[in-house]
Parts: structure tokens; sequence; C-alpha cells
């Protein structure tokens, strides 16, 4: 997501919906939500707390890591925004003269935590439009018992010994903004 980029669907707007759902469907039982992070759900046995903690931890720990990250690259970036979901612009405001890599670190790690948000709240087709890494294929899904990507793809798996490929949310965020970055220069 480059400076003034603004789309309808980027890791604000899915950090918003998560936090939101959470706030609007409380826990009211010892089942919980009928999905959680990267796992399938157990039902617990204990009664259950008015809101799904797992869900709560990811928000948090993917805060946590944006505003440690904007520090490493600006000291002086200032205190982080109340509203959990506009800590990817302000991190943006505060590390735009930051050097190219911590710039690109910053977007990478919006767009990891944009595939994150969304499987998290249940939409793992967001790793289907990626292309492997590998073959270069489209024919990536997201395998929930792994909580990694796997490509489908023939080709992919003649050339590593009939097993299928696997790729880390990480690598596809690393891969989607090169490209991006790489289309931005071309274009200008």
């Amino acid at each position: 997501m480059g400076d003034g980029e603004k789309t309808t669907d980027t890791a604000a707007v899915r950090l918003r919906q998560l936090a939101t759902y959470f706030r609007e469907h409380p826990v009211r039982g010892p089942e919980g939500h009928c999905y959680t992070r990267f796992s399938a759900h157990t039902p617990a046995t204990a009664s259950g707390i008015p809101f799904n903690a797992r869900v709560s931890e990811h928000i948090e720990a993917s805060v946590a890591e944006v505003v440690a990250h904007t520090r490493a690259a600006n000291p002086e970036a200032g205190p982080r925004p109340e509203r959990v979901d506009a800590v990817y612009d302000w991190a943006r405001e505060h590390t735009r003269n930051a050097p190219e890599a911590a710039q690109f670190r910053r977007d990478m790690l919006e767009y990891r935590h944009y595939l994150e948000h969304a499987i998290a709240a249940g939409d793992t087709s967001v790793v289907r439009p990626h292309r492997c890494p590998d073959c270069r294929t489209v024919g990536l899904f997201w395998q929930p018992e792994r909580a990694t990507v796997i490509c489908v793809n023939r080709r992919c798996t003649q050339t590593n010994g009939g097993i299928h490929r696997t790729h880390s949310l990480a690598r596809l965020a690393f891969e989607h903004v090169a490209l991006e970055r790489i289309l931005q220069a071309c274009a200008t």
C-alpha cells in the first residue's frame, strides 16, 4: 500500500471489521465464536469470557508489531492512535521519510496483516489471487491445520518431488509488495 493509495479492502478495514464484530457480538456461552484465528474451533469446557481472547490477542499483537516497527524507523513518532485501525495510517505518516528498506518493511507488514486479519475473520479466499512464489502459477490455498499457504499446482509438485510447496503469509506479502513497487517504478 503506497503513500496516498486508497482502496476499500485494506489491513485497516479488515482490522476495524474484526474489532467491531467482536465488540458487537460478545460470547454468551462456552461455545465461543464459530471461528478463531488460525485453528479449528474447539468447544470450551469452562464458561466463556465475553469476547474471543484469540482474536483480541491477534488485534493487540498486530497493533504492537506496527508500533514497534514505526518506532524503530522513527523514534520521534509520538503516541499511537486510540483506534486500532488508525495505526496503519499513523505508521505511514511517521515513516514517510524513513529509508526505503524501512518503508518496504512497513508495507510488507501491513499487507501481511491484511491477509492475517482476513483469515482471522474466516475469509481464506484472500490467498487465492496470489501466484506461487516458486512456480509463479495461480493455485494457492490456505491450509488451516498448518497455518500456511499451499500450492496445489502440478508444475510445483513435479519440481518438488511430488510434495506440495508451502509458503508463509510473510512470503506472499513480500512478493506482493515487491511486485507493486516494480509496477509503480515502471509506471513513472
